[in-house]
């Protein structure tokens, strides 16, 4: 609690030194207390600058999932209320099941600078480097049936990529059903998980991992990261990973209402103008069969449509998709 509170003073005069006396009045603790607690906070990464007769500056902040960090001037009501972070975990998608499974509420986060066993679709696993994506997951507890499930799924491929679109400019689009890709290559994977009744859903965990500065040695063949597409940006250099999990919650809970409120209509109308599959050719992998055909659209439960090659159309719910024009 004191250490969010030195920091809360110490953001705000960032172009000034805070003396000691300043920051013992304020917190209400001893010069001795304040000192632990500034040496509690380097040892965490923040770069705070000392000096014996003007006091303490924070020069650099960290860029680690803080809870703190991530909740500092956070744009939301909702999602990111809670934000529980850990070093390293199997999944964060298996840490907020236990987490919903005790009734953490809604719109609680976690997320994980490194997972074990990162959780993709078909049980493949989601490569985690250490430090270098954003690897987190929402507890959600709409009011829906189950099968209204891919909604969530929609909003969220939607929310994802409009926030990739806005914090770096590049032109992020939406494969079916869950990954955001970037010049053909996949930068982010959702993964919905759920518990629920037979006609209503207790809780949602969406999981959500981006290769934000992945170098490409360590990602797999068909992936990229956000810091590997952008032209001219200096590879010394990182993008904030705090500043893209914190537009991504923003994003979430502004299309999250907007489904609440203006249900899935419109969610639809921006999926379609951000994906790549209208009118392609695909080939569609399911459980127990392979079909071909064209997109024509997605469905209000978020199916999609394809016409196969014998004019039939085909509503398609699950499965994996390669696109072959």
């Amino acid at each position: 609690m004191h250490d969010e509170k030195i920091l809360k003073i110490l953001r705000t005069n960032t172009d000034i030194h805070t003396s000691s006396d300043e920051l013992c009045k304020t917190t209400g603790i001893t010069r001795a207390a304040v000192w632990k607690h500034i040496e509690s906070l380097r040892k965490e990464g923040y770069d705070i600058e000392a000096s014996p007769h003007l006091g303490y500056k924070l020069v650099a902040i960290p860029d680690s999932l803080i809870p703190s960090e991530i909740r500092w001037q956070l744009k939301t009501k909702t999602i990111g209320s809670a934000v529980i972070s850990y070093k390293k975990v199997d999944s964060t998608n298996d840490s907020a099941y236990a987490l919903a499974e005790n009734g953490i509420a809604e719109g609680t986060v976690v997320t994980a600078e490194e997972q074990a066993h990162g959780k993709g679709r078909h049980g493949r696993k989601w490569e985690s480097p250490p430090k270098a994506g954003v690897y987190m997951s929402c507890i959600l507890r709409p009011a829906m049936a189950p099968n209204e499930i891919p909604k969530i799924t929609l909003v969220a491929a939607v929310a994802v990529t409009k926030a990739i679109r806005r914090f770096t400019g590049l032109e992020a689009m939406i494969k079916w059903p869950n990954d955001i890709l970037i010049n053909g290559r996949k930068v982010c994977g959702i993964l919905t998980e759920m518990k629920a009744e037979q006609d209503s859903i207790d809780f949602i965990i969406l999981g959500i991992g981006v290769n934000v500065n992945t170098p490409g040695s360590c990602l797999p063949k068909g992936a990229t990261s956000l810091r590997e597409e952008l032209d001219g940006f200096s590879k010394k250099d990182n993008l904030s990973r705090i500043g893209v999990v914190k537009i991504i919650l923003e994003s979430l809970e502004e299309e999250y209402s907007r489904l609440r409120i203006k249900g899935v209509k419109p969610i639809i109308e921006e999926w379609r103008s951000m994906s790549m599959l209208p009118g392609a050719k695909i080939k569609v992998l399911l459980s127990n069969r392979t079909i071909e055909g064209e997109v024509h659209d997605i469905d209000s439960d978020g199916s999609l449509m394809v016409r196969l090659d014998s004019g039939v159309f085909e509503k398609v719910s699950s499965g994996d998709v390669v696109m072959l024009r």
